[in-house]
């Protein structure tokens, strides 16, 4: 099926509360408690925060969707937050300035393997270097081999690591960053 890619509107914040909280578990270690991902995602992945999101000038979210069918849910997202990060570890290793941060990259699980992710991380690295960011950096699980081979693969190099807090855990993430 056909792919597009667009920005997120207001009326595309179900969907993404929806598509995130189908793909938000798919990228946690399986120590993860399901009552501490049920937790983190009724907390953080809802529709109003969505909303919010969508409102957040600092805030750019871009959706995969089927070019078919633009009403259906989303087949993938991600979201660019502009500005400094606040995290000690990663101002420490980021080489680029001004950076942006992908702070999330999901796509369905259903349409990895079919070129929608790369799709969208184009369309994200090109919306990044327009909102006139010099570098693009993320968090990424240590453990995740398939999203680490993903992220090399579109020029994010391992820069670092920083800490994640989900629920009363921490979990060890690599900083990737890559030059625009």
């Amino acid at each position: 099926m056909p792919v597009t890619v667009r920005r997120a509107v207001p009326e595309d914040a179900p969907g993404l509360s929806r598509l995130a909280a189908l793909t938000f578990p798919l990228a946690c270690t399986p120590q993860t408690a399901a009552e501490t991902l049920t937790a983190h995602i009724a907390e953080h992945l809802g529709e109003q925060l969505f909303r919010e999101h969508l409102a957040d000038p600092a805030r750019t979210v871009l959706i995969a969707a089927d070019a078919a069918d633009l009403d259906a849910d989303p087949l993938g997202y991600t979201m660019l937050v502009s500005g400094e990060p606040s995290d000690a570890d990663v101002v420490r290793v980021l080489r680029r300035r001004p950076t942006i941060e992908l702070a999330r990259c999901y796509v369905h699980p259903d349409r990895h393997g079919t070129g929608t992710a790369s799709q969208l991380m184009t369309a994200t690295v090109e919306t990044a270097r327009e909102l006139g960011a010099a570098g693009i950096w993320l968090g990424v699980r240590e453990e995740n081999g398939r999203a680490n081979a993903f992220y090399a693969r579109h020029g994010f190099k391992h820069v670092g690591s920083k800490r994640f807090h989900i629920g009363e855990e921490w979990e060890n993430d690599f900083v990737r960053e890559r030059a625009l």
